[in-house]
This record gives C-alpha cells, structure tokens and sequence, in this order.
C-alpha cells in the first residue's frame, strides 16, 4: 500500500538543503507528511576522529542533527506542513529505495557529500532513480519554489509517459500553473555513399502524425482538468535536446523512464542523462506501476 508522505534525502550539504525546501513546498501542495531521511556509514578507522572510542555514537549524533536541522528549515520555509526526520545508517541507495518503495515520491538533490557523494554521476543517482517505485525528483537548475513556469512533460506514448501525464496536469492544477507537452519526432539519418538515393522522407506529414497522436494523448487529460491551460511543442529530432532547451523557463519536467523510439532506453538512456545533467529545473522521473 502507497502512502501519501513524501521523502527527501539530505546530507546537509546545501544541495540536499535545496532539495529538502523544494520537498517542503512540495509537500504544502499535496497535503502531504514530509519525512527528511539522512544516510550514513561508517568503514574508516577511528582515528580519523582522534581515536575517540565511542564512535559509532559521535557518527550517530551529526547526523541525526543533520536531519534535525532540515526537519527545523523545513517547517520554516513551509510552516504547517507535517515533517519527521531519521537517521540511519546503511546503503544510501538501499535506504532511500526501501523507503521509497511506499512512498508518493522520492526527492534528492543533484549533487552532495557523504553518503551522496556523486549524485547524478555514480551508482547511487542510477540505482536510485532507475528502480525506485515511486516519482523521483532530481532537483537541480532553478528551484523557485513560485509557480513561474509551466510544468513540462515529455510525451512519447509509452506507459510511463502517460504517467507523466497524469502527473505532469497534477502538479499543474496544483500549483496553478500552465502545462507545456513536448513531442519529438525522429528524422532519418542520410545515407552514407553518393550512389545511395535518399531516404523517403515527408517532414510535413510526420509532424501531423506526431501532432495527432500527441492531441489523443491530451485529451482525456484536458477534459480532467480543463482549467489547465494547455500549450505543445512538436520538434525534429532530439527529445533531450527540445526537452533540455525548453526547460529554462519550467517549474518542473516529468518524464517516463522508459519510451519507445527515441526515447527507448528511458532513465538510463541518452534523455534521461541529459536532463539530469543539463536540465535548468527540477527533472522527475515517472516509472511504470510495479505489476500486481
């Protein structure tokens, strides 16, 4: 069973002090519990904290005033909001994915020190936003937490974009903010040779198949929530690359973490990476629900 409480990982660095405002916001917005969760471990000798014997103690009390202190800036930026706070030692991957496993959405921030070291670049970014079971937020660019932006949603028809959907209006409604639905669509890559004729290829025509199918995705949507206004984007070419540039002026962006065509391959391919390296605002990652 899902429940609706919201997770946050903090190190204390002031990337995951970031992420833990913006899931404070968050959490105002959904009505939701807040719970800050801190990670850490311990493998180093005891001299490298002067030879003190009790240790694991010492380890223990910085971090739990480590979760504690997020837990305090939580409720002063969102005052009202419901948050608890934990520190446990372990896998930073495991926990946040074990904690995770429940939740309505996992929020990390893009970079921190200790256990989250590496964020977006090593194994913790991908075990984590690769199988976590809930919507994980990568929060990075601007963070604004004021509805500045439309929400961005890729859109590429695969069961996880249309997910996204769900939740990309969601969070729009939310925050009384518009939703902006990109769409790519691919371009064939020229042969290779001067004996090669060219690829049949009707640019105009593609783009109204995209056009179509994008529209029948929308549409349920639309008449769900039809005060969202609604714009879309039908682009050439490559979906990081649209979805990377229109990303300056969004809140947030939500896309599946798997897709068909270009952007098959999901999280762990060339769309994912990219937003979550280049992307100017917060990027969540939306997976398929678990089979029953």
């Amino acid at each position: 069973m899902r429940h609706p409480h919201i997770i946050v990982g903090t190190d204390g660095s002031e990337q995951s002090r970031t992420a833990v405002r913006w899931a404070a916001a968050e959490a105002r917005l959904h009505d939701a519990p807040l719970k800050i969760l801190t990670v850490y471990s311990w493998t180093g000798p005891p001299e490298a904290f002067g030879g003190m014997g009790e240790l694991p103690d010492v380890i223990a009390q910085q971090f739990d005033q480590i979760a504690t202190a997020a837990a305090t800036e939580a409720r002063t930026v969102e005052p009202g909001i419901e948050v608890s706070s934990a520190a446990v030692i372990g896998d930073t991957a495991s926990a946040l994915l074990d904690a995770g496993r429940i939740a309505a959405m996992l929020v990390v921030g893009n970079r921190g020190r200790g256990g989250f070291a590496s964020l977006l670049l090593g194994s913790v970014s991908q075990q984590v936003a690769t199988h976590a079971a809930c919507p994980v937020v990568v929060v990075r660019g601007h963070t604004g937490n004021a509805p500045s932006g439309p929400i961005t949603v890729g859109i590429d028809g695969s069961s996880s974009a249309q997910r996204a959907l769900a939740l990309a209006f969601d969070e729009a409604q939310r925050r009384g903010s518009g939703l902006l639905a990109v769409r790519s669509f691919p371009v064939p890559i020229p042969p290779h040779g001067m004996d090669m004729p060219p690829l049949p290829y009707d640019q105009d025509a593609t783009r109204r198949d995209a056009a179509r199918d994008l529209e029948a995705a929308l549409t349920p949507w639309r008449d769900k929530y039809p005060e969202v206004p609604v714009k879309t984007l039908i682009e050439p070419g490559s979906p990081a690359k649209d979805l990377v540039a229109v990303s300056s002026d969004a809140a947030l962006i939500v896309v599946g973490s798997r897709g068909h065509s270009p952007l098959a391959g999901g999280l762990l391919g060339s769309v994912g990476q990219q937003l979550l390296h280049h992307a100017h605002c917060p990027v969540m990652i939306i997976h398929d629900e678990p089979a029953t």
